[in-house]
């Protein structure tokens, strides 16, 4: 073999890698049990090479990915090479020894080994609806510890050389409110890991164990100079950003600052987190494996969207974050809501980088993986059920065009829960769905327009847990345009008025025929919204997605409730004495 490594090759190789993690991430979804897994595919795959190096991630959830990011490295500390088997299989989920970054998620690996040797390594992640803790849904608004956010699995295995250990599956089961339905999904992780390390040996094979290290070094390498040569054409110099939480659910008034300041040296950049909150009461906060995926996400959306996604990317951008800080939290610091906290990282790195970089870079999104969970028994078969939605909102407009519509972003990227089957499965009947009018930021490109959902309940005795975010903060325009509308959850019982809550509530108790109303926030415009065309905003009305107070408010443009036409002649007179948005 010569000692250069063909770029043909390479890209193949690194394509049939990529391939595996998107086939496992198949399997997976197909042989799930929840609707959360099977339905919202909230569930993520990698490969690792022999040491532990994360070569290939499938286009999943970019939390996820993080979370797995540390764990091959925690087993070759915790378990000597030559007692790992063939077939063994490890599970984990603690966040505080590298299993993640909250409870739910929980993580499987598998080593693959070619002529007696580890060569590589498979993994999953999955979310599970319930794990324990102190409410159904395992995510509790105002959790102060860890302990009370479910049961923390250490790095043990789930199989052992090839047979179930049914010992580590009952340990599981007896901890959460959803045994059977825990039961189905632990097996679909099983199946996706079998799968996965099927087809590394195929390609292990096919190129030899010498070939394969050699080149997914070469993949490593790829990536950290696609990654250089992109930071390389941002401007040198330091740019600064602060934004906001709302507040962590045990403190309510206190919002939680997170502050960023990004240096750009040539190739390569410095992100650092100094002034950010201190870690919080409440479980927002997040592990420094949770931080650096967020930071890894920013920096190849803006600098190498087409970069192989692996760890060779990680090389070029130094993070440095205070210790006990929301952003790099110690144990027993709770979780469970930390990817809103990454949500709002995304949202200052972006925002520090619009001023690098305002061609490249996206108003604020909605930033938050605005999360409903309904739980209680099944009138329909006596069962007990725990139904969790993260309902999707606006993206932040851009220099080219207007922001999506009811879109997850960032950090998130699960997939909407149908109607039906909601419906068809729990106690509950989605009364509207629908965009939410008015709420993408005006601008020259409107932002993305939140959601909203109502939920009536059809039995006695449920619970609702909010979890949501940007309810105080609205998402920022950028280059003029103007902010997105916030967030809100409601409640209406027997038929009363509606009455507003706070972002994270835990265990409202509902009977039936009550209603919970769930408003996301939208997104922020891009550029003078004076200048959108007359034709945009008209169509945006006629679509129900602006209103007519609102065209002429924030675009100057009159509108004609009867006829649903323009008039020009106001219009042109209003643009032009009105003050735009600055």
């Amino acid at each position: 073999m010569k000692d250069t490594i063909s770029p043909i090759t390479l890209e193949i190789m690194g394509n049939s890698i990529l391939s595996v993690a998107e086939e496992m991430g198949v399997i997976l979804v197909k042989t799930a049990y929840s609707t959360n897994i099977k339905e919202r595919k909230d569930a993520s795959t990698a490969i690792f090479d022999g040491k532990g190096r994360m070569i290939a991630q499938a286009e999943h959830v970019p939390m996820h990915l993080g979370s797995m990011r540390s764990v091959v490295t925690e087993i070759l500390k915790k378990y000597q090479i030559h007692t790992i088997q063939p077939g063994d299989m490890f599970i984990t989920n603690d966040p505080y020894t590298g299993g993640g970054t909250h409870l739910p998620d929980i993580t499987m690996v598998e080593p693959v080994f070619v002529e007696g040797k580890i060569v590589a390594f498979v993994a999953n992640i999955a979310h599970h609806s319930d794990i324990g803790g102190k409410v159904p849904g395992s995510t509790s608004s105002d959790a102060e510890s860890i302990f009370q956010e479910g049961i923390r699995i250490p790095l043990i295995k789930i199989c052992r050389q090839g047979q179930i250990v049914e010992e580590t599956i009952e340990f599981i089961l007896n901890n959460t409110r959803t045994p059977e339905e825990r039961r189905g999904d632990l097996y679909a992780q099983i199946s996706c890991n079998k799968a996965g390390t099927k087809r590394m040996i195929e390609i292990i094979n096919k190129y030899g164990k010498e070939k394969f290290a050699k080149y997914t070094d070469g993949l490593l390498d790829y990536a950290e100079n696609l990654m250089r040569a992109g930071i390389k054409k941002l401007p040198d110099g330091e740019y600064s950003f602060e934004d906001y939480l709302d507040d962590d659910g045990v403190e309510l008034n206190k919002p939680v600052p997170i502050k960023v300041k990004i240096t750009i040296e040539g190739d390569k950049a410095i992100v650092d987190f100094d002034g950010t909150s201190p870690q919080v009461k409440g479980p927002l906060n997040l592990v420094l494996s949770g931080t650096l995926t967020t930071v890894f996400y920013c920096f190849k959306a803006i600098a190498g969207p087409t970069i192989f996604a692996n760890e060779g990317i990680y090389r070029v951008i130094e993070v440095k974050t205070p210790k006990n800080s929301i952003v790099n939290c110690s144990t027993p610091a709770p979780v469970g809501v930390r990817i809103d906290t990454a949500q709002r990282i995304a949202d200052v790195i972006f925002g520090a980088l619009a001023k690098a970089a305002p061609d490249r870079v996206i108003a604020a999104c909605n930033s938050s993986v605005t999360s409903a969970i309904f739980s209680g028994v099944n009138p329909k078969n006596n069962n007990y059920f725990v139904y969790l939605e993260t309902i999707a909102g606006g993206s932040g407009a851009h220099h080219e065009n207007d922001g999506l519509s009811g879109v997850q972003v960032h950090m998130t990227n699960t997939s909407n829960l149908p109607v039906e089957a909601l419906e068809r499965e729990y106690p509950i009947l989605v009364e509207s769905y629908k965009f939410a009018q008015d709420s993408g930021g005006p601008g020259f490109h409107r932002g993305g327009l939140g959601l909203e959902r109502r939920f009536r309940m059809l039995g006695d005795n449920l619970s609702f847990t909010g979890l949501g975010e940007r309810h105080k903060f609205s998402p920022w325009g950028i280059s003029g345009g103007g902010s997105g509308h916030p967030g809100s959850f409601w409640i209406q019982k027997d038929g009363r008025n509606k009455e507003k809550l706070n972002s994270k509530v835990s265990n409202i108790n509902l009977q039936k025929d009550d209603v919970i109303i769930v408003i996301t926030p939208g997104a922020g415009g891009y550029g003078n919204p004076m200048e959108r065309p007359i034709d945009k905003v008209l169509q945006d009305v006629k679509e129900g997605k602006v209103s007519i107070e609102s065209a002429k408010k924030d675009y100057g443009v009159i509108i004609n409730e009867e006829q649903l036409d323009v008039d020009l002649e106001a219009t042109e007179k209003y643009r032009n004495n009105i003050n735009p948005i600055s």
